[in-house]
């Protein structure tokens, strides 16, 4: 029995046994007490004549019940019948009247005699068995329905668990940093307000809407807004709830979905994570008749076949666009594609904007320079450092967020809380803050490499140290210089430890499979090999059975042989680059090794001082004296030019 069931059954016992016992204390509190009829003093022939009766309630034929003056209770007295009830009446007053007494005697004639029961213990007498049978009928009605609603949720299996949704608050504002994605959704909204101006041109608005981007860049929040804007009803769905282990459960949620939408025309279905249900078939896993296949055929039937229905718009998002269906992709389905991108400096400055709306700031928050620290983040990164942020200010009891609140936030999404109070050995510190000078100098050397903004020891997540540079500008191509640059930073640490400790360590893992998978992309994705020249190589991440397993090998073991051989030759170059960087600028590496068992964390300018240089970013200048705890000028209005878009993620050793 069901938690809930038994309790409900608790309950009913309860209610009925205090009915029980309340009409036990009635009973035995008011229960007549029996008399005799005629003769004696206890009786009733004696209570007439003794002018103690009020009322007589005469029950049947054979008993009466006698109200006493001024008392609650009753008396009873059993009558030999009702027929000559009145004669005896009329004998005591007689009787009375011959005594002396006539008035008592006319009293006794004129006594009032009802033919009825109206004591509390009848009505209660007749209310309690009423009372029973409702109850009872109560737990039958309950059993009936529990054992129906068992039934029903087995029957229920193929009912949509899509949730519908009135009146949504958001809107196109509340989304930023993605203006020509906007635009593309605004015919949908036009569409759904104005069908007659479409529908008399003869245009045909498109059936699907795919939404494709990385994760967190706010793809269910525009299927969102474009259902507040339209105010339409809004059917929400995830691809992974139309499968179950019970075969044809998808097919039927599909078409139970669909006759939901139809019945609220014109409204939106969100397919969340349609990759869970729209993957490439044929995948020889399951056969012509697996699960997920029939689910994709039924909605495939229901975007565009005999029951394609156009005043229902169906938005979906992924990120693993490559692996859906070509029949999905086809016009009449999903035929627009709209990639929401990782937001540019611009859209990160109108995103904080956005996510700080219910959030004090200081009068110090620049967003400007929020957007420039904030590199390859996504809208959701920002909401979620925007909220670190406001915790630290509440952890330390301020009711306003600062610039210093902020800049911890970002690193702590970026590599991991500070662990400060973790206790470092000399050893190890004095090897990190090495290790952590070999990455800044040679980014700082190199000519490619991005701008470092903060070197630290302190350890963050699974790091003991940590070395962020920012790129100066928004390119989406990657140079070769650029990349031959990267690698040698990354390198820069083990270089630094065998430089200067005269040994090599673990914590340079990270650097190394980083540089490695670098260096192999270099070599078989990108064709910047002259040994192997330009030919693709590579292969897909995630092997997708049906359509990659045959295509894995698709060089010969001697090609794997050479391209092994050009990756150890790239990364054996920049590793030689590297050190000779580090001998070359050993006294600067001493100092800053200095510098950081001294702070522990240091920024743009100090870097640049120990350089003999002056700080040319204004808002990295600004942010670094802040995390310091300084006073700094707000910078100045950024140009146009002044943009960056590559992920600033950090050096983990």
């Amino acid at each position: 029995m069901k938690p809930s069931t038994r309790r409900i059954f608790y309950i009913l016992a309860i209610i009925v046994l205090l009915i029980v016992v309340f009409v036990l204390v009635y009973e035995l509190r008011y229960k007549p007490i029996e008399i005799n009829y005629a003769g004696g003093e206890a009786s009733l022939e004696h209570m007439l004549k003794s002018d103690e009766v009020e009322k007589l309630y005469v029950s049947g034929s054979y008993s009466v019940k006698i109200k006493k003056v001024n008392e609650s209770r009753y008396y009873i007295a059993y009558i030999p019948n009702r027929a000559i009830f009145g004669d005896d009446l009329r004998l005591w007053a007689d009787e009375v009247e011959k005594a002396g007494n006539p008035t008592l005697a006319a009293k006794i004639r004129n006594t009032q005699i009802s033919y009825d029961n109206p004591s509390s213990g009848s009505w209660l007498s007749t209310l309690l068995p009423i009372a029973l049978y409702a109850i009872f009928f109560i737990v039958i009605m309950i059993i009936i329905r529990r054992a129906n609603g068992t039934n029903s949720q087995a029957l229920n299996f193929g009912k949509t668990t899509a949730n519908q949704v009135r009146d949504i608050k958001v809107r196109f504002a509340d989304v930023a940093g993605a203006e020509e994605e906007k635009q593309e959704l605004q015919e949908i909204v036009d569409f759904l307000k104005h069908p007659k101006k479409y529908n008399d041109i003869g245009a045909r608005i498109p059936r699907g809407v795919l939404l494709v981007g990385p994760p967190g860049t706010g793809k269910t929040l525009f299927a969102k807004a474009v259902a507040g804007e339209a105010s339409v009803p809004f059917f929400s769905i995830s691809g992974s709830d139309f499968v179950e282990m019970f075969v044809g459960v998808g097919a039927s949620r599909v078409r139970d979905l669909f006759d939901q939408a139809k019945k609220n025309m014109p409204c939106i279905i969100f397919i969340d994570e349609i990759d869970a249900v729209g993957r490439q078939r044929g995948a020889g896993l399951g056969g012509g008749n697996d699960e997920r296949e029939q689910t994709l055929n039924q909605l495939l039937v229901q975007m565009d076949g005999f029951e394609a229905e156009s005043s229902i718009i169906v938005m979906a998002a992924t990120n693993r666009v490559d692996v859906l269906d070509p029949a999905l992709m086809r016009p009449g389905r999903f035929d627009r594609q709209i990639f929401v991108n990782i937001p540019d400096v611009k859209g990160r400055e109108e995103i904080f904007k956005v996510h700080s709306r219910n959030k004090p700031l200081a009068d110090e928050v620049n967003f400007k320079s929020l957007a420039r620290l904030t590199s390859g983040f996504t809208g959701a990164d920002i909401e979620n450092l925007l909220n670190e942020a406001a915790i630290l200010a509440a952890r330390e009891n301020r009711t306003l967020i600062n610039m210093k609140d902020i800049s911890e936030a970002i690193n702590k999404v970026m590599a991991g809380p500070a662990k400060k109070s973790r206790v470092v050995t000399e050893s190890d510190k004095r090897i990190t803050a090495y290790h952590e000078s070999g990455h800044a100098i040679v980014a700082k050397l190199m000519k490619h490499c991005d701008s470092v903004h903060e070197v630290s020891i302190i350890p963050r997540g699974q790091a003991a140290g940590y070395t962020i540079t920012l790129p100066d500008n928004d390119d989406n191509h990657m140079t070769k210089g650029k990349l031959l640059d990267n690698i040698a930073m990354l390198l820069a640490g083990r270089a630094a430890e065998e430089l200067v400790i005269e040994d090599i360590s673990t914590g340079a893992s990270n650097d190394i499979q980083r540089a490695s998978q670098l260096a192999r992309k270099m070599v078989t994705e990108w064709g910047m090999s002259g040994e192997i020249g330009n030919m693709y190589l590579g292969a897909s991440e995630e092997v997708f059975l049906g359509r990659d397993y045959q295509t894995q090998l698709n060089y010969s073991d001697a090609v794997a042989a050479k391209i092994d051989e050009e990756v150890k030759k790239i990364l054996d170059e920049q590793y030689q680059v590297a050190l000779a960087i580090l001998k070359d600028n050993r006294d600067i590496m001493d100092k800053m090794v200095k510098l950081l068992f001294e702070k522990e964390t240091i920024y743009e300018d100090e870097i640049n001082a120990l350089f003999g240089e002056e700080s040319s970013d204004e808002a990295t200048l600004f942010s670094s004296k802040l995390n310091r705890g300084e006073e700094a000028e707000a910078p100045k209005e950024a140009k146009p030019e002044d943009k960056e878009d590559k992920n600033p993620a950090p050096d983990k050793e």
